[in-house]
C-alpha cells in the first residue's frame, strides 16, 4: 500500500495534468527547479539502491552498437555520466525540465560534443533527431492522467529510429499502470519485463523495440 506521503504526492502531480501541457510543463519546471534547490536532492549519486537500479537496468540491453541515446529526465547526470562511459562512441542527450539540475549535470558530465543536455518537455518536445536508445525512469507518474500518459508514450516511441530500442524503468507495482500506455502504442513491441521484488523498493525493467525497416527493393 502507498504511504499517505505517496498518495499525497500523486494526486497534486494528477492535478497539475488538469492544465494544457504546456501549463503543466511550466510548473512542473518551478517544481523541479525548487526541488534542486540542494543538490542531488534524491541521493541518485550516493544511494547503493539507485546505483544498483542503474547496473541493473543496463544488463537488459539488447547487445548491439548504439550510436545515439536519449534519456528522458536525466536529472542532474547521473545515470547520463553512467551511460556515457559504458558507451564511449554514442552521442548522448540528456533531457530535463529543471534548470537547476541541467546546470549540475554540465559539471557531472561536461559537454564535449558527444554528451549535450537540453531543457524540454517530454510532452510537447519536438526532435528532429531520432535515436536508437531511448531510456525512461522514474519519470512517467509524474506526468498525472491517462491522457497525458498517452501523449507520452507516443513522444517516446517518436524518438526512436526503426529497430530502437526504449526503456521504462518504475517503481513496481505502479510500473504496470504506467508501462501499459507502452505496451498499448501500436509502434511499440514489449521485448522484455523482470520484476525485482527483493529490496526495499521494487521496480519493473521493461524493453520495448521498435520494427526493423521495411527493406527497399
Amino acid at each position: 500500500m502507498p504511504s499517505l506521503p505517496e498518495i499525497m504526492h500523486r494526486t497534486f502531480f494528477r492535478t497539475l495534468s488538469l492544465l494544457s501541457p504546456a501549463r503543466q510543463g511550466m510548473l512542473l519546471g518551478y517544481v523541479f527547479d525548487w526541488l534542486h534547490r540542494t543538490p542531488d536532492p534524491w541521493k541518485l549519486a550516493t544511494d547503493s539502491y539507485e546505483q544498483d537500479k542503474y547496473r541493473t537496468t543496463l544488463k537488459h540491453l539488447p547487445a548491439r552498437p548504439y550510436r545515439r541515446i536519449i534519456e528522458v529526465g536525466c536529472s542532474e547526470g547521473v545515470f547520463t555520466h553512467v551511460l556515457a562511459v559504458t558507451y564511449p562512441d554514442a552521442e548522448i542527450i540528456g533531457v530535463d525540465l529543471s534548470e537547476r539540475a541541467l546546470a549540475r549535470a554540465r559539471e557531472r558530465v561536461p559537454q564535449d560534443g558527444r554528451v549535450r543536455f537540453i531543457r524540454a518537455d517530454i510532452l510537447t518536445h519536438r526532435s528532429e533527431q531520432r535515436f536508437d536508445l531511448v531510456f525512461c525512469s522514474e519519470t512517467l507518474y509524474y506526468l498525472g492522467r491517462h491522457e497525458r500518459l498517452r501523449r507520452a508514450s507516443a513522444q517516446l516511441s517518436q524518438l526512436l529510429v526503426p529497430d530502437g530500442v526504449l526503456v521504462a524503468v518504475h517503481p513496481w507495482p505502479e510500473a504496470g499502470r504506467l508501462h501499459h500506455y507502452l505496451d498499448s502504442h501500436a509502434a511499440l513491441s514489449r521485448l522484455t519485463e523482470q520484476v525485482y521484488t527483493a529490496t526495499s523498493r521494487p521496480f519493473a525493467v521493461t524493453v520495448y523495440g521498435t520494427k526493423p525497416a521495411t527493406p527497399t527493393s
